[in-house]
């Protein structure tokens, strides 16, 4: 544990649901946690007893990629974590496929409806049907910011079904959730919170009642949220909607018990958000000194962002990541943006 985790409180501690079985961390609620086959190796999922339009049952928070072993570790949860009680809703965090992959099947089998925000529904529709999150375009927006031909473009060049490949359909029909909304979840009233910069309109929802919040991505206890540019907005302001968003949950209890979509459960919020900020602040000073001392592209920075080799799926978000910091620096007047001839964008310093 390093010294950012040591200040935050772990009530479970390293205690860890096996595959296939629900832990539970509240009355009525559990915990499922399933592998992931990348650097990011699992998602937490939640289980929380409900009552919906007159069926008794289980509420799913997030369901984990369209994968065999996915599909799998869910039938012994239906087996042996639901009280033989049925799925009677499904709610989404957001549109990635760790979080929204499995929702079709869920829904199908279970007749249960899916809730989440209605941007990131039709995010995940475009991503599954539409010609995908990869391809010529995104290969060109990396290439615009300095990313050189070679492996890690043909690779993203070709990566046209990749989000399909992992969210192979979506189901036809959704109920909205925005932020402020109050729902009904196990009982209890729980309000929606949206956050951005790392998807298009995540939700995660807070219960003042029990003091709980399902944070989804957008409060992680041990790394930072993957906030990144893409190709479909390519002057996105990414990182300053991610930081403005994380203060919203400066408002919440700092004990309370946050339910993160990776690593364990754990309490101080407030702490974690001074962590957070912190850390890009950190982050921000270094783009911007290396922006002083010469022009700089995504690209060139990326050695002060990440300090370990990255295979091809890290170097995308790495890139969004590296071009989501220049940005902010862009946005708020601090560097200026220049195309040289070789079509790639570099930032310097405004004052230099």
């Amino acid at each position: 544990m390093n010294a950012l985790e040591q200040q935050l409180h772990y009530p479970l501690g390293d205690t860890l649901p096996a595959a296939g079985t629900a832990l539970e961390v509240a009355p009525g609620l559990r915990w499922v946690r399933m592998g992931l086959p990348f650097a990011l190796d699992h998602v937490n999922l939640w289980l929380v007893r409900d009552r919906f339009e007159g069926r008794e049952g289980w509420t799913v928070v997030d369901t984990c990629i369209d994968a065999p072993h996915a599909r799998d570790q869910w039938q012994s949860v239906f087996d042996t974590a639901l009280d033989g009680l049925p799925v009677v809703r499904v709610l989404v965090t957001h549109m990635h496929p760790d979080h929204i992959g499995l929702a079709h099947w869920l829904c199908a089998r279970w007749d249960a409806p899916l809730w989440i925000s209605a941007t990131d529904y039709y995010a995940a529709r475009l991503g599954s049907h539409g010609p995908g999150m990869g391809g010529e375009e995104a290969a060109r927006f990396f290439g615009s910011h300095g990313l050189a031909e070679g492996e890690a473009l043909a690779k993203i060049r070709g990566r046209i079904g990749y989000y399909k490949s992992m969210v192979p359909d979506v189901p036809r029909s959704f109920r909205r959730l925005m932020d402020g909304d109050t729902i009904a979840l196990g009982g209890q009233a729980w309000r929606c919170i949206s956050g951005y910069g790392h998807a298009p309109e995540h939700i995660a929802l807070y219960c003042a009642a029990t003091n709980i919040l399902l944070g989804g991505d957008m409060m992680l206890p041990r790394i930072s949220t993957n906030v990144s540019v893409f190709d479909a907005e390519p002057e996105a302001d990414a990182l300053s909607l991610f930081l403005r968003s994380i203060e919203r949950f400066r408002d919440l209890p700092d004990d309370v018990l946050a339910l993160p979509a990776h690593g364990k459960p754990f309490r101080g919020v407030h702490t974690r958000i001074d962590q957070l900020q912190d850390h890009h602040r950190e982050r921000l000073a270094d783009l911007l000194a290396a922006c002083t001392r010469a022009p700089q592209s995504a690209a060139d920075v990326l050695p002060l962002l990440f300090h370990r080799a990255l295979d091809v799926h890290q170097m995308t978000f790495a890139m969004g990541e590296a071009v989501a910091h220049l940005h902010a620096l862009w946005h708020s007047g601090q560097v200026v943006r220049e195309r040289g001839g070789d079509g790639v964008w570099r930032f310097r310093a405004a004052a230099a």
